[in-house]
């Protein structure tokens, strides 16, 4: 049974915004009394020593019945009630947090009788836990407090709550504090989201997977926007066929005056060897923009075990590599750990036999936790999972004719429609000025019809990614199912 420290330095919880939106809708229907509900949470640490609490299963306890008058304070949860959701996260290594309301909207904290509650009975819930914190949550209809007791007896509060979906919202037990004033590159776009957005976005960690010709645009939008640190991962080298829709890229990073078909076969291998790797040009061009902004790369696969722990860290997660392999990462992170993403790509479209283009679209497809995942959507291809995952020598085993795979066209602004798309989606969920009835579906640019789609988003409950069944991944943080990682 995998471990992990609960020695945090901060502790934030995480919901999905269907779950936030239906617990609020439970402790504020307008009565103005108070109600009772408990989090059933996965546990996920940063690699900086943040402690994120996941939000899994909302369990809504039903007045008079689940919730009652107390014998000491004003209000309780059953013991049954409280028994079955303990035995529940034991069995299943999560985090209990039993949750009341009180009034006020942007502050909230513990009332001294709930205090006298909680060292009343979570010494006892500890023991049943089994190695797992266990909690409780107050909640203001903008705020959330928290006390979290964890296995060794010490106890800690909860730092501050993050609410995803189609926007981003952080509450805490009072209003965070403005930012200082946003330097004076920014201020074209500060007077639309204000100096707090421009905060967010400096403090914002993205990755990007694939740093070509989408995750070079993407690369160059986000420092411009101001984001301060990226994780980029990519495992190839610039090429010569790269440099029309690679931005920042050069004939010198391809080596093109030595791998003209003229030179010999031992200078072409040299310069595509010694060619830049692209995460280094999207470095280079996200300093260019924001000589602040923090940037790791990782020329390697983000397959690798390492790499994919990277993402771990992240506020947001951009797909612009098309394997299958890459997708079923990707939907796997979003949905264990609950970090936002999206999956970005253009594709031409052609018949085999008589060369005609039969289509050409840029896609943009959200993903987040509680909207349905790939898998649910049917954009993961077992087969070419499976063919990704045989070696050199068993494809050419299978291949019916001796070629290898024909290279997809790319054209740079096919791939500028999907980045900007996907920026700006960031851009609003980050700042929080997306529109609350914004489409969550799948956008599908085709620029020959000059039209736009949109394909909504399916889920399935039973779902071993997206759905919340005792075989799925869905918000368990470190302790739930191994990533799909090489090895």
């Amino acid at each position: 049974m995998a471990e992990i420290s609960l020695n945090g330095k901060s502790w934030h919880l995480v919901m999905p915004e269907d779950m936030y939106d239906r617990l609020q809708t439970h402790l504020f229907p307008g009565d103005g009394d108070e109600h009772g509900a408990v989090i059933e949470a996965g546990i996920a640490r940063t690699s900086d020593g943040r402690i994120r609490l996941l939000a899994r299963t909302l369990h809504l306890a039903q007045d008079g019945v689940d919730y009652v008058p107390g014998k000491r304070g004003y209000r309780m949860l059953k013991a049954n009630f409280i028994r079955d959701r303990v035995l529940e996260c034991r069995d299943e290594r999560l985090a209990y947090l039993a949750i009341h309301n009180h009034g006020g909207t942007t502050r909230v904290g513990f009332s001294s009788d709930d205090f006298d509650s909680h060292e009343r009975g979570y010494p006892a819930l500890r023991d049943i836990a089994r190695g797992m914190p266990v909690g409780a949550l107050v909640f203001a209809r903008e705020a959330v407090a928290g006390d979290i007791w964890l296995p060794d007896g010490s106890r800690v509060a909860l730092d501050s709550a993050a609410i995803i979906g189609r926007r981003l919202r952080q509450i805490a037990s009072a209003p965070i504090a403005k930012p200082k004033h946003s330097a004076a590159d920014y201020d074209r776009q500060v007077r639309m989201f204000g100096d707090a957005g421009q905060n967010i976005l400096r403090n914002a960690r993205v990755a990007i997977i694939g740093l070509g010709g989408v995750g070079s645009l993407l690369a160059q939008y986000l420092a411009r926007l101001g984001v301060g640190y990226f994780i980029l991962i990519d495992p190839d080298r610039i090429d010569l066929t790269n440099l029309p829709r690679v931005v920042g890229a050069t004939r010198f990073d391809a080596r093109a005056f030595f791998t003209h078909p003229d030179r010999p076969a031992w200078m072409r291998r040299l310069a595509f060897a010694t060619a830049t790797p692209k995460v280094k040009i999207a470095k280079r061009i996200i300093h260019r923009a924001n000589p602040h902004a923090q940037v790791d790369t990782f020329q390697a696969d983000v397959l690798e075990p390492a790499v994919a722990a990277k993402l771990l860290d992240c506020d947001y997660i951009f797909l612009a590599a098309d394997t299958m392999r890459a997708r079923l990462l990707f939907n796997a992170v979003v949905h264990q750990y609950l970090i936002p993403g999206v999956q970005v790509g253009s594709k031409v479209v052609h018949d085999k036999d008589s060369g005609e283009i039969t289509g050409v679209h840029s896609i943009v497809r959200p993903v987040t936790p509680d909207c349905g995942c790939l898998w649910c959507n049917q954009l993961i291809n077992r087969a070419k999972l499976q063919e990704e995952g045989q070696t050199e020598r068993e494809r050419q085993a299978q291949r019916y004719v001796d070629e290898k795979s024909i290279v997809a066209p790319s054209v740079i602004t096919l791939n500028a429609v999907g980045a900007s798309q996907a920026a700006n989606d960031f851009l609003f969920y980050m700042t929080g000025l997306t529109s609350p009835d914004a489409s969550r579906g799948y956008q599908r640019f085709e620029p020959r019809r000059r039209a736009v789609a949109l394909d909504g988003p399916r889920r399935s409950w039973e779902c071993t990614e997206c759905g919340v069944g005792s075989k799925g991944r869905l918000a368990r943080g470190d302790l739930g199912k191994r990533l799909p990682v090489k090895g």
